[in-house]
């Protein structure tokens, strides 16, 4: 069985990790004190080998103890690669310190400094390294069909479903789907090559076979007054147990919970653009960036509002109402890139393709997103930010927010001049429902990080797009 084997795996990596860690001290001193580097520092020679490398013989259990305390031995099967990295980096950064604070505590002040620093950087990069080599190591074994885990799934719902496809998906994390029990579903019943095998009530002959590593709860929704005795039947089996809620239309997938008196509560909606901080940081990242955006962008606003002045007749600046923040009105603005129309040929709808009402050099600019870099004012207005969902028209929005779940979420922060949606292709005559999806990952999930990556992806993905018309 594969909890056997993780043991070991585990005993493995523990050993690797303490390799990993001489290996990169051993570096740090060679650079510091075997090769020319040494010559920069005349007090290098004032603490002699014995007591460098006795240090070793602390270090190192310290650092396998920190990557246990940074849960860095769990199991890694369907966690990203950038979890890992950031749980290397913590547990380094801590090390260090701990290093540092102890060798001040035992009055080792002539310790060198710079190969303490030089030990830090190798040990994260050496690490990473490793550990993305075993990564890839341990997928190609579960692609050829070792290394598997196998799941039985209890209960047939939407999140039973959800589950099938993401294992489907990624072959790589070595789950294999034995089957389904459900009460409701006739047995035989197939979902993407996935079968209900029987009834729940079968759990009682399936679990003394220990022929399984995991078993998934994902009863649906209306069944959860079964929810204790199925947990109490899996756990005397003493088979791993997880439980896959099936109410993902209304928690997130990274909900805000709290500890009320060792009652949890789990907040339905989590927001991080709801921090004070947070919104401070954007803020101030919205005011630099306008305006550096402004600076940059000039001559080609310059040109481009000359250009449509010469097509055609009407403004040069298109504005429009749209909804932000709070379900508040503002007027975004844009290059005009369609003739003149009356109020009500403008509530027509969305812009199609080959679109009568687009001139010659709107269809360039809109093409390249060139017609939304006035909206860079609205950001310096504090009316948007350079990252968010995009804002819809009034009428839109009180379409959409009957006909869409969770829909209004998204104006609870600041419409984007690029978002989430953008750079996956969402813009334009695409699907709302989708668009919606990606907005709440986007508000969720918020990080500098996020913003940082749509924002380089826009270079790529968001200013040319075959569904702008």
């Amino acid at each position: 069985m594969i909890k056997d084997n993780q043991k070991l795996f585990n005993r493995l990596h523990l050993v690797v990790d303490a390799i990993v860690v001489a290996i990169s001290y051993v570096l740090a001193w060679f650079l510091k004190f075997a090769t020319w580097f040494s010559k920069i520092d005349p007090a290098a020679g004032s603490i002699d080998n014995r007591t460098y490398f006795g240090v070793m013989w602390f270090l190192i259990p310290m650092y396998v103890v920190l990557y246990y305390m940074f849960n860095m031995y769990a199991p890694k099967r369907s966690t990203m690669r950038r979890y890992e990295i950031f749980g290397i980096f913590k547990a380094n950064t801590v090390g260090i310190v701990l290093f540092m604070v102890i060798l001040f505590m035992v009055e080792k002040y002539d310790v060198s400094r710079t190969m303490i620093i030089s030990f830090y950087i190798i040990n994260v990069i050496l690490t990473t390294l490793v550990r993305m080599l075993v990564r890839l190591i341990l997928q190609s074994f579960r692609r050829k069909g070792y290394n598997l885990k196998y799941v039985l799934l209890v209960g047939y719902s939407t999140a039973a479903e959800e589950y099938i496809n993401r294992i489907n998906q990624n072959p790589q994390w070595g789950y294999v789907i034995r089957g389904i029990l459900d009460d409701t579903i006739p047995r035989g019943t197939l979902y993407k090559g996935v079968k209900v095998v029987g009834s729940i009530e079968n759990l009682k002959y399936i679990l003394p076979e220990n022929k399984l590593d995991e078993v998934a709860i994902t009863i649906a929704l209306k069944d959860y007054d079964r929810l204790a005795s199925i947990v109490d039947l899996c756990e005397k089996s003493g088979v791993h147990t997880k439980f896959i809620p099936d109410y993902t239309s209304l928690v997130p997938s990274n909900p805000y919970t709290e500890d009320v008196m060792g009652l949890p509560v789990i907040n339905i909606r989590y927001v991080p653009l709801n921090n004070s901080l947070n919104l401070f940081a954007k803020r101030t990242f919205d005011i630099v960036g306008s305006l550096l955006g402004i600076i940059v962008f000039s001559p080609i606003m310059l040109f481009t509002a000359i250009a449509v002045k010469l097509s055609s007749k009407g403004p040069i600046i298109f504005r429009q109402e749209r909804i932000g923040l709070h379900n508040k009105p503002f007027m975004m603005f844009k290059f005009r890139s369609m003739e003149v129309q009356s109020v009500k040929d403008e509530e027509h709808g969305w812009t199609v393709q080959n679109d009568p009402r687009v001139t010659k050099i709107g269809k360039f600019i809109r093409k390249t997103s060139i017609d939304e870099l006035p909206q860079l004012f609205n950001v310096l207005l504090g009316e948007m930010s350079l990252v968010g969902p995009r804002p819809e028209r009034p009428q839109f929005v009180d379409k959409f927010k009957e006909e869409i779940p969770r829909y209004m979420i998204k104006h609870q922060v600041r419409p984007g001049l690029t978002g989430w949606a953008q750079i996956n292709g969402l813009r334009g005559d695409t699907s709302i429902r989708k668009r919606i999806e990606y907005d709440l990952y986007y508000i969720e999930n918020w990080s500098f990080s996020l913003d940082i990556k749509i924002m380089f992806l826009t270079v790529f993905k968001g200013f040319v797009n075959k569904n702008a018309y």
